[in-house]
């Protein structure tokens, strides 16, 4: 933790020197990997990223590029949890300016709001939301690039939230509700040990919520000029971004994968939670080209062949992930996709 905002940044010329582009994840990975001695650049080729790009701090990085940069990282580490790991251990003023507009507001509310207006600075995909109800509610997305994609970087950005709100606060909250969309089935135990409760894997959403108290906990380093200053700096950058950056195959993507489990997945269901009719997002999907029962399919088939490289993962636990009811059904139809049988099929990745 920093010794304080404005001792970090003391003047309005500081600004400049805020890092605002996407890709920090990506070089806290790199250091990771050439501290274990792992060669970095055949992971950056096939993520289709370079040295240089990476090199220059104000570049921002696709998103998606940085999503199969961790996969790689991750895999090259021989360490799934990746994500986690980094968000335990990382220096939190590497975040940059998000980092800084939090850290120097007046209550933990305010930083939380702060969150979720200015995150699409800094990632134009990662979408934070807060609520307050009975409680406050934090719940991150993707806009744009298709949730079933991720694992590291989301769990980066849920593990690091909280994180930085007890280092804000000096607490040590405790959430009472913290769930992540995809499943997994190492490392589950360690997670909900640093949370202070159960993580609920292969939920509907990601979020976490926190007692409606935590609003007005104070900030340890509350500094209403810096966060004045930097206000202002946020909202001209805000404006400078561009609108809505998500495409229609993608928001499909997502919402059908929260269905998938529960059996059978509709299109009046996934046009309903897109806010649309079912004739608006059929014409919709014309107008692209696309087809919903195509568009699920693939998603099936990405899912099944990621699920399959979990060996703890039970393929009669993947029918149903899928919204199969019977294994019987999943391993005809991954036959199809495929020409092999999902037990071949991991096998050969063995």
């Amino acid at each position: 933790m920093s010794n304080g905002t404005s001792q970090a940044l003391n003047s309005e010329q500081d600004l400049a020197s805020i890092p605002m582009a996407g890709g920090g994840l990506s070089r806290l990975a790199i250091a990771r990997l050439k501290s274990a001695g792992v060669p970095v650049e055949p992971l950056l080729k096939r993520a289709g990223l370079t040295p240089e790009l990476l090199a220059e701090p104000e570049e921002r990085l696709s998103v998606r590029s940085q999503i199969a940069f961790l996969n790689e990282a991750a895999s090259a580490l021989k360490d799934d949890c990746l994500g986690f790991r980094l968000a335990c251990d990382h220096d939190p003023r590497e975040i940059g300016l998000l980092y800084y507009v939090m850290a120097s507001s007046r209550t933990l509310g305010e930083a939380l709001q702060r969150l979720a207006r200015y995150s699409k600075v800094t990632n134009e995909a990662l979408v934070f939301r807060y609520r307050e109800g009975n409680g406050l509610n934090i719940t991150l997305s993707y806009s744009g690039v298709p949730r079933h994609s991720d694992r590291q970087q989301m769990e980066f950005c849920m593990f690091a939230a909280i994180r930085i709100c007890r280092l804000l606060t000096g607490q040590k909250m405790v959430p009472q509700h913290f769930s992540i969309a995809h499943y997994r089935s190492e490392g589950i135990t360690e997670m909900s040990r640093f949370v202070g409760t159960k993580v609920e894997f292969g939920a509907d959403r990601d979020e976490f919520d926190l007692n409606l108290g935590a609003r007005e906990l104070p900030l340890i380093h509350a500094d209403p000029h810096l966060n004045d200053l930097l206000l202002k700096y946020c909202e001209a950058a805000l404006a400078d971004r561009r609108g809505d950056m998500s495409q229609l195959r993608t928001r499909v993507e997502n919402a059908i994968s929260s269905f998938l489990p529960h059996g059978r997945v509709l299109v009046e269901d996934v046009a309903r939670s897109l806010g649309m009719s079912k004739r608006t997002l059929a014409r919709k999907l014309a107008d692209e080209g696309l087809n919903f029962t195509e568009i699920l399919e693939q998603l099936r088939r990405d899912l099944a062949v990621r699920y399959l490289r979990d060996r703890k993962l039970h393929v009669s636990k993947i029918a149903w992930l899928l919204g199969f009811n019977e294994v019987s059904a999943f391993t005809h139809t991954f036959k199809r996709w495929t020409g092999k049988a999902p037990s071949q099929m991991r096998a050969a990745a063995a």
